[in-house]
């Protein structure tokens, strides 16, 4: 699908926990193919609410309007940034958290069972009192990647970021979340270890989805290793 070029449209991706701005190279190729300016925003992994405070700062810089795309934990920043960016037109879930006011990545990993991430992690002690957590490199692939190669997932566990137990347990805090008022799309992975298949689709009930897509044996990963279908979601969501 290529995008007419009078689509002023840009695609802001914004990574999850675990993982870095390189896991959405098979997308933006794709999306720059198909006529359609996209970029990674660097996610702090820090706080939520320090987190979505920058993502909504690169997106209100942005000329024109923005389709925001979150992965895993991604999603808790997108819901809250979008909130307070006027620019943005659609929402696109990516194996994601799509949060309502008070929920947390926490809390909603453990309302639905079938997630081993919690067996999956180590941690280290910070000096602010907090703890900063990555996926074990000898895990890493069957936790987070199984459907990717040996090599590509071992550059991925030995370049993942690790985010701050306070962001993962932090609340949204804005009162009414942004799927509420904007339109959405969900794709993600039926073999998901770290975000529940059931708890993908709740949120994508939840927020009135206007296409899900769940590719069946696809991993948490899912950008990294069907960068095909989550371009095609992320274009039907512009040309909407």
């Amino acid at each position: 699908m290529t995008v007419s070029p009078n689509v002023n449209t840009t695609v802001v991706l914004v990574h999850g926990a675990f993982a870095e701005n390189s896991s959405w190279n098979g997308v933006i190729q794709r999306l720059t193919q198909s006529g359609v300016r996209a970029f990674a925003a660097s996610n702090p992994l820090r706080s939520l609410t320090g987190d979505a405070q920058y993502v909504g700062d690169v997106v209100r810089g942005v000329d024109g309007p923005v389709v925001l795309v979150g992965h895993s934990y991604g999603g808790m920043v997108i819901t809250q940034a979008a909130a307070s960016a006027d620019n943005v037109q659609a929402l696109v879930y990516v194996g994601a958290f799509a949060p309502d006011a008070g929920e947390s990545a926490l809390q909603l990993t453990d309302r639905f069972p079938g997630s081993s991430l919690d067996r999956a992690v180590s941690g280290v002690p910070l000096a602010t009192g907090e703890t900063d957590l990555t996926i074990r490199p000898e895990v890493f692939r069957e936790q987070f990647c199984a459907d990717v190669d040996a090599d590509t997932a071992a550059l991925m566990a030995a370049t993942q970021r690790a985010i701050s137990d306070r962001a993962l347990s932090e609340p949204l805090t804005t009162s009414t979340p942004a799927w509420r008022s904007l339109r959405s799309w969900f794709v993600s992975g039926g073999a998901d270890k770290n975000i529940p298949a059931a708890a993908i689709a709740f949120f994508a009930e939840r927020a009135g989805s206007e296409g899900t897509t769940v590719v069946a044996d696809a991993s948490h990963a899912i950008a990294v290793s069907q960068p095909d279908v989550v371009t095609r979601t992320i274009l039907a969501a512009i040309m909407r």
